[in-house]
């Protein structure tokens, strides 16, 4: 169903072929939005723009690790569409890189080459970086712009056997709160989404060690998002969204009472050892 600020709002979506961003996607176009449908599966995004449609979708094969691809895929977009309204940074490698068997055998750093680890870093940290500082320009000049980047749980950012996929999306919450706060004030909210545990998609392995009725449903990421990119969304920036959490059913208020808090560490960053007692700024 169009919602009436979202119709017509411009978005690109990385991973869009995966299971989270296949399900973001349609409830964007649902919403009235068009959408660049971005993955390195030139085959997925390319059915799935078949399914929502030409004329709401354009299908971008991108490598979200190349800067140049990331470039080209939001000059796409804007060629296309005009402008770029809406960033969601979606896409990752996850555990099963490593070993397919990761949730039964828990993985030991003589299983993360350095290869490996540069892919992790490549796709799930920078390659955020390198989506927004191809698309704030346009959103700045226009002052209206809204960034999502989907992390993941506290629990599995520590979790031992989760090296390099924790680590990774740790760095990326970090840089969320701190980009959240260089655009302060432009017009560019910068949030967090994440589902708040184990998601029923591909990157779960179907192994046995999770009954998959109990995983939450990727649907669940949608309705924070789309409040996060209307017109109501403007007034948030710099928070964090568990969407298991999201209760659509209660008042707007409620449910982000229920499910937001700040991103990143702030409660750690109060106290600094500086001179003169703390930054000036």
């Amino acid at each position: 169903m169009s919602s009436p600020d979202l119709d017509g709002r411009i978005a690109l979506v990385t991973g869009a072929a995966g299971g989270i961003g296949r399900t973001l996607s349609r409830a964007f176009v649902e919403a009235g939005m068009r959408v660049a449908l971005c993955d390195t599966s030139e085959e997925g995004v390319l059915r799935l723009g078949d399914e929502l449609g030409a004329d709401r979708t354009i299908a971008l094969p991108t490598d979200v690790s190349d800067p140049g691809s990331c470039s080209d895929s939001v000059n796409r977009t804007i060629a296309r569409f005009g402008r770029l309204d809406v960033l969601v940074n979606n896409a990752a490698v996850g555990m099963s890189t490593v070993r397919e068997d990761h949730m039964r055998r828990v993985v030991q750093i003589e299983d993360i080459s350095p290869e490996l680890w540069a892919r992790f870093m490549a796709v799930n940290l920078s390659g955020p970086f390198y989506m927004a500082r191809a698309a704030v320009p346009g959103m700045r000049a226009r002052r209206f712009g809204r960034i999502i980047n989907v992390t993941t749980s506290y629990f599995t950012m520590l979790n031992p056997g989760f090296s390099p996929y924790g680590p990774a999306k740790s760095g990326l919450e970090a840089w969320s709160t701190s980009l959240a706060g260089e655009l302060r004030g432009s017009g560019i909210t910068v949030n967090v989404v994440v589902p708040g545990g184990p998601t029923d998609t591909p990157m779960v392995p179907d192994d046995g060690t999770m009954e998959r009725s109990q995983l939450i449903r990727p649907e669940k990421m949608a309705p924070p998002m789309l409040h996060l990119v209307s017109d109501a969304g403007g007034a948030i920036t710099g928070m964090r969204f568990v969407a298991a959490k999201w209760d659509s059913s209660a008042s707007i208020a409620d449910a982000i009472a229920a499910s937001g808090a700040p991103a990143g560490w702030p409660d750690l960053a109060k106290s600094p050892v500086w001179p003169g007692g703390g930054p000036k700024r």
